[in-house]
């Protein structure tokens, strides 16, 4: 497989970014590519004085940043990585993630924290009962069971081609593992560890009234993406 991408979304880590760059293993990635989704904090800045590439995209919204930034991911690029900015997730297992897809055996990688290890409290009980009604819909639709709908994950450069990404906010995880059984992808769950974000708030997670509204954006998604197939 040729080399990877690591694509980081960011809005207002200024607190976090340079830690969750540092946490990188050496030489797993050859790009690394933080999406500065509108920070006004010096995310950017950070981000730049560790060495990632920047890119700025000023429309608000989760897959709106993974989309600007996958248009600087390198033709010679075989998988892309996708992770938080805020440490939640621990960098080194990245390669964990990446392990299937070089061994040809998986498209699609997820790192599910449900089968992993969650520190407490860093999954709140809404978002637990939103990614088990979520994922149990999908379930009742595909047939396809999945464990959790968290954002670190890794896929081939190509696979990601044909599925036609599109969404613009939080639907963007749920849309490509949706789109993945639509199109026939090989897809492996492996545990990954979880942690409580090290500093400031959590976009959605750390206000209810965020959660619930991206929690139907989800359900949504799924939905949507049935009818239309």
């Amino acid at each position: 497989m040729q080399h990877a991408a690591l694509i980081i979304p960011a809005l207002n880590e200024a607190p976090v970014i340079g830690e969750t760059l540092d946490g990188i293993p050496a030489g797993l990635f050859r790009q690394v590519i933080v999406a500065d989704n509108g920070s006004d904090d010096g995310t950017a800045e950070i981000a730049r004085q560790r060495g990632a590439i920047v890119v700025r995209e000023p429309r608000r919204g989760y897959g709106a940043a993974c989309l600007r930034a996958l248009k600087e991911v390198s033709p010679d690029c075989g998988a892309v990585v996708f992770m938080q900015a805020d440490a939640s997730e621990s960098a080194d297992e990245a390669a964990l993630l990446l392990a299937p897809i070089r061994d040809g055996r998986a498209d699609l990688v997820l790192g599910s924290r449900v089968l992993g290890s969650a520190e407490p409290g860093s999954l709140l009980p809404h978002q637990r009962f939103g990614n088990w009604l979520a994922t149990r819909l999908i379930r009742l639709l595909y047939g396809h069971v999945y464990t959790d709908l968290g954002p670190f994950r890794a896929i081939r450069i190509d696979a990601l081609g044909r599925l036609g990404m599109s969404e613009p906010d939080y639907g963007w995880t749920v849309e490509m593992q949706v789109r993945a059984l639509q199109k026939g992808l090989r897809i492996i769950e492996i545990p990954v560890r979880y942690g409580l974000r090290k500093a400031g708030e959590n976009k959605v997670s750390g206000r209810l009234g965020a959660s619930v509204k991206a929690g139907w954006k989800i359900l949504w998604t799924v939905v949507r993406l049935a009818v239309r197939g």
